[in-house]
């Protein structure tokens, strides 16, 4: 496993636990905004120091009863064919396990849940799917740079609902992007579901330097929009 990064402690990535964040390299989408490009591109994944699976499990061993659990992100974590086993460790060592993911790969995220290695899924719905999904978004390629299967986000979302383990959607709103009108019919993608989150983007060493100069949205605006949407979940917030 390839691991770019570790946060020895948070408070706020994992709802009501104190947990560490693990990085992995690596990642099948190239958000324009992303302001982990270090994780993304494979020209700065070579230059970004690795910390070694054993040095990784040498300092959880030590957090045994001081951390609840571990919040596995990226990159995207589910490119990663050896993700069920790296994460069984965690479990065996008695952590919680949160994965963040794109949701690009469902058949990924039904082993883990089947498996039951994972207890809190935090799936970015990174655009709308589409008007009922009859009309496929052009907005989902320009949003993730890449050309991506709608399917298999559609999949995964109801693979995620269908878990009975916690979990939330979240979309990160950029000016340009999304409009309120995007946000509805990203509601309606997903929902009824238990939580959407609304992030506000953050025009800070994005992946395209050219996002840099966007002002973000006023956070009202996120407000009002969240406010057009939380009918479809138990809770809808902005972050």
């Amino acid at each position: 496993m390839l691991i770019g990064g570790l946060q020895k402690t948070t408070l706020i990535d994992y709802p009501g636990k104190v947990a560490c964040t693990v990085f992995l390299a690596g990642c099948n989408f190239r958000c324009p905004w992303c302001y982990s490009s270090e994780l993304v591109l494979p020209e700065k994944i070579k230059k970004q120091p690795r910390i070694f699976e054993k040095e990784f499990f040498k300092f959880l061993r030590g957090k045994k009863g001081l951390l609840d659990g571990v919040v596995v992100c990226g990159g995207e974590p589910t490119i990663n064919k050896d993700l069920p086993d790296f994460i069984r460790k965690m479990r065996k060592l008695g952590f919680l396990v949160k994965l963040d993911t794109n949701g690009s790969n469902p058949e990924m995220l039904k082993e883990l849940i089947t498996k039951k290695l994972v207890d809190y899924i935090a799936m970015d719905v990174k655009a709308p799917l589409g008007l009922n999904f009859q009309v496929p978004s052009t907005k989902y390629q320009k949003a993730t740079g890449v050309k991506v299967d709608l399917e298999k986000i559609k999949k995964s979302i109801e693979i995620v609902k269908n878990s009975r383990i916690d979990y939330e959607f979240r979309s990160t709103i950029v000016p340009g992007i999304h409009t309120k009108k995007d946000i509805i019919q990203m509601a309606k993608d997903i929902g009824p579901a238990r939580a959407y989150f609304l992030q506000n983007f953050r025009p800070e060493k994005t992946l395209n330097p050219e996002f840099k100069k966007l002002k973000p949205y006023p956070k009202e605006y996120l407000l009002e929009a969240s406010e057009s949407v939380k009918a479809f979940f138990t809770i809808c917030k902005v972050r």
